[in-house]
């Protein structure tokens, strides 16, 4: 394996009751762990997502609602999970855009708290969009000559897209075997994400910025500036909580910036005179 890792890095696919983050649950998670030594560790869990789910759903990834009634919650599962993961970096296929923010989403939901903002995130779906543009079938049938036999099986899908991923390394010498460098080439946008789904992100000066909609691109401060009221209206519309915390942590970071030093106190002003001109 040509790949340099300084940890270990998680492949990981999930399988949920729909797209829609803020609202949607996950109903079964497949994780490959490629260690520093090369060796791989697999964990597959099916979760009840303690919500319906649809029967176009269920047609997608053959995840019957009697196939996870007695399986366990994912708060039941999150100590597990985070424990395998451990502090690897994450990669996966589109996972930059759905996996990583609905994972985010189901340890805020079930209040556990794991710090996943320090860590790499490689998709996989970016790396082969900007060099071939085509979808996982075909990123398996082009790197890997093999066609997809079991779609939408999560354990099934992370291995396609290990072996995609690998296969990646091995064909474009100008893809530094580094995990580092390689979640910047498969990041999408000009702009570093702050948060998971991309509304919140970091610009060249390294300002926190607004990634989406009217104030695209414009700093937090400076809207909190213009329109305060902008800030309340995110916190109570339909965003995912990961984004909703990573605003506020930016909003107490210009809060506490914005906060003018206690002023001396009389007595040490005193004190400052008497020194100055040698007085008792």
């Amino acid at each position: 394996m040509n790949l340099i890792l300084k940890k270990p890095l998680c492949f990981f696919d999930v399988e949920a009751t729909g797209l829609q983050i803020t609202t949607d649950r996950i109903v079964q998670i497949a994780i490959i762990k490629l260690t520093i030594d090369g060796e791989q560790e697999e964990l597959n869990e099916l979760i009840n997502p303690e919500i319906i789910i649809a029967d176009e759903i269920i047609a997608i990834h053959g995840i019957s609602n009697e196939k996870v009634a007695n399986a366990p919650t994912f708060k039941q599962l999150a100590q597990k999970i985070a424990d395998f993961i451990g502090d690897s970096d994450l990669a996966g296929y589109n996972s930059n855009k759905y996996d990583i923010p609905l994972l985010a989403e189901e340890f805020l939901r079930a209040d556990f708290e794991i710090d996943l903002s320090q860590r790499n995130f490689v998709d996989v779906q970016n790396i082969f969009h900007k060099k071939e543009q085509r979808t996982l079938a075909a990123a398996y049938q082009f790197y890997c000559q093999k066609s997809i036999e079991n779609a939408h099986d999560a354990l099934y899908d992370t291995r396609a897209t290990l072996d995609v991923f690998l296969a990646q390394i091995a064909r474009y010498p100008d893809l530094k075997n580094d995990v580092s460098y390689l979640a910047d080439f498969s990041r999408a946008g000009n702009f570093k994400s702050l948060d998971f789904a991309g509304r919140l992100a970091i610009n060249e000066k390294g300002e926190a910025i607004y990634n989406f909609g009217k104030h695209k691109e414009k700093t937090i401060e400076s809207v909190l500036k213009s329109e305060p009221g902008y800030y309340g209206w995110m916190l109570e519309a339909d965003f995912p909580r990961y984004t909703k915390l990573c605003l506020r942590k930016e909003m107490e970071r210009i809060k506490q910036a914005n906060t003018p030093k206690e002023n001396t106190s009389m007595e040490s002003k005193l004190d400052d005179l008497k020194s100055k001109f040698n007085t008792k």
